[in-house]
């Protein structure tokens, strides 16, 4: 099994283990999105609490996962298309496998973690900034924060040099919202200058950490108190620390980026690894934060 982490203090590498090693982000993807959606809210060029495309919900429902629209990773057909090597689904097939056009609750009233919500969030990035999603998010975000390896994949070949574990010849189309790679260390980074920068705004930044609190503990995994915040898995770990980033896991590995929260050290860890198991991936970067 692969293994790779990168410890950060005051955007310092102070421990890692092949942190330079290019990797998928997974759904630490959504927590770029969110930053690129709130870069556009601070600008005055959409509203956070504002209808989006004339549908009940908004992009602040849409970045907590309380949309009420669907998700595919509960559809077998999904799982099974992967699992055969085949091509990505256009996105209206699948939109019309899952019956997307019917939320599953009215919007605001409910949480459920949604993979369409981010396909939506990143339209609206690609439709607001006047460009293709990975310009836009070098523009909005990567670029400003001075990561410079991460890039949106879209085809087979774009992770020919990205390690993927057992799921060699994977699509990336099969992240409809779209999937980052990037280095270890870039990674935490990321986040590390996210939380600690001028991106965005306090107030933003502020709305961005600040958790819809879920039922927990989570069985089998290290949560006591888990939340979703815009874009962030925010709450406090089985051992006490506040944390807040994103864990991602796809076919053949998993990634957690976590910054710990209100500590007298503000540390941000990534740590990847070439299992399934979230859990273990999470737990191994929440002890990275406790030092």
């Amino acid at each position: 099994m692969v293994k790779a982490w990168a410890l950060v203090e005051n955007g310092t590498l102070v421990d890692g283990r092949d942190a330079d090693r290019l990797v998928p982000w997974w759904s630490f993807t959504k927590t770029v999105l969110a930053a690129a959606a709130l870069v556009l809210v601070r600008d005055g060029l959409i509203g956070l609490d504002e209808p989006v495309n004339d549908k009940p919900y908004t992009l602040r429902h849409l970045l907590q996962h309380r949309s009420g629209l669907t998700n595919y990773g509960g559809l077998r057909a999904y799982h099974e298309a992967i699992g055969r090597g085949d091509d990505p689904w256009p996105v209206p097939e699948i939109l019309n496998r899952l019956n997307a056009e019917r939320l599953r609750y009215p919007a605001g009233e409910g949480w459920d973690y949604s993979n369409v919500g981010y396909l939506v969030v990143g339209r609206l990035i690609e439709t607001t900034a006047g460009c293709d999603l990975n310009t836009a998010l070098q523009r909005l975000v990567l670029a400003p924060l001075r990561i410079g390896t991460a890039n949106i994949a879209r085809e087979r070949s774009d992770l020919d040099h990205i390690t993927m574990g057992a799921a060699e010849g994977y699509h990336p189309g099969w992240v409809y919202h779209g999937l980052l790679v990037g280095r270890v260390l870039d990674a935490a980074l990321l986040l590390d200058h996210l939380i600690s920068g001028s991106l965005l705004r306090p107030n933003l930044l502020q709305e961005m950490l600040a958790p819809f609190e879920l039922p927990g503990p989570i069985p089998g995994r290290p949560w006591q108190s888990p939340g979703y915040g815009l874009g962030t898995m925010i709450g406090t770990t089985t051992e006490g620390l506040k944390i807040g980033g994103h864990t991602g896991g796809g076919p053949g590995s998993t990634v957690a980026v976590y910054h710990g929260l209100g500590s007298a050290r503000p540390r941000t860890a990534a740590l990847f690894r070439t299992s399934e198991d979230e859990a273990k991936t999470e737990e191994g970067a929440f002890r990275l934060l406790k030092g």
